[in-house]
């Protein structure tokens, strides 16, 4: 009766997170459309992204735990570092990687996103947390191998992606690997939920000094873009991560990981057949040896 408890709670770990990365893969597609044919402008965007989804995981804390939600602001530590994660991390993570989207394609940004875990090998090697074993090595040649194919489609002389799509994308992957290594011990300390609430809430804020959410004009907006742009912020952002998240109640880590990889599965398919992006046969493959690393490193554990 134990066992079969067990793997009904791991059923829900593994639907949460199916579930959750596949509205991040949707998400960014469903930007890509806003950003290219309601002509919404990415910082107003990112902004209004930021704030709405972080006052909704704040209220889903509220609901949850309480009034605790709110301790973490007598704090001075936990202030001075949810502050620096709010901007440096999720604001830089999210405007990178809808700026890459917007010059470029959801699916690519994606694929380029999912580079982060190389320049976490990277870091922890320079600071001598972990050696460079052979997992590590196979990581980075495949990463290496799969860009320079999605980026080239096997010609290093005809980029398959415009520039600045490919630089906003790498931004967006040294913004990840931050991102994932800041708030480690803030994580363990307050919780996930009310971390990642408060930290979109603050690097909405300090975004809307320079892009004001209400500097927008509604008049042109279609039913089709208010729909799309309602699917992007509830369901591509805040169900995305508030889902993921409660994964981890029910999964390891490591297995979370693994599962997340349909994110940019669903990015791709949704970019192929909703938007009729095309992929060569050699971006495919690059695709592939992506994802492969990104499995690489889920699938074997280690300190």
């Amino acid at each position: 009766m134990k066992a079969s408890t067990h793997e009904h709670r791991r059923w829900i770990g593994y639907i949460l997170v199916i579930v959750g990365a596949s509205f991040w893969g949707v998400g960014g597609t469903v930007s890509q459309w806003l950003f290219q044919h309601a002509e919404l402008e990415v910082p107003w965007f990112v902004a209004v992204r930021l704030i709405i989804s972080g006052l909704l995981l704040i209220l889903i804390a509220f609901l949850t735990q309480g009034r605790k939600v709110f301790v973490i602001w007598w704090d001075k530590h936990a202030v001075r570092q949810i502050l620096i994660y709010g901007i440096f991390g999720m604001l830089a993570v999210q405007y990178t990687f809808m700026s890459s989207i917007s010059h470029g394609n959801a699916a690519v940004a994606t694929l380029l996103q999912y580079l982060g875990p190389i320049f976490i090998i990277f870091y922890l090697i320079l600071t001598k947390v972990t050696t460079l074993g052979r997992k590590e090595v196979l990581a980075v040649i495949l990463a290496i191998s799969g860009t320079y194919l999605l980026l080239t489609n096997g010609n290093i002389e005809n980029l398959q992606v415009p520039m600045l799509a490919i630089i906003w994308g790498f931004a967006s992957a040294i913004a990840l690997a931050f991102y994932t290594i800041y708030p480690v011990k803030l994580l363990a300390r307050w919780g996930s939920l009310n971390v990642v609430g408060w930290a979109m809430l603050i690097g909405g804020i300090i975004l809307s000094f320079f892009h004001p959410p209400w500097d927008v004009d509604l008049s042109m907006w279609t039913l089709e873009t208010h729909l799309y742009f309602w699917f992007a912020i509830i369901f591509g952002t805040m169900f995305a991560f508030w889902f993921y998240i409660e994964s981890l109640h029910y999964l390891w880590p490591h297995e979370a990981g693994l599962l997340g990889t349909i994110e940019p599965l669903m990015a791709l398919l949704a970019s192929v057949v909703w938007l009729n992006v095309s992929f060569g046969l050699w971006q495919l493959l690059g695709v592939c040896l992506i994802i492969l690393m990104v499995v690489v490193l889920s699938v074997v554990k280690n300190k």
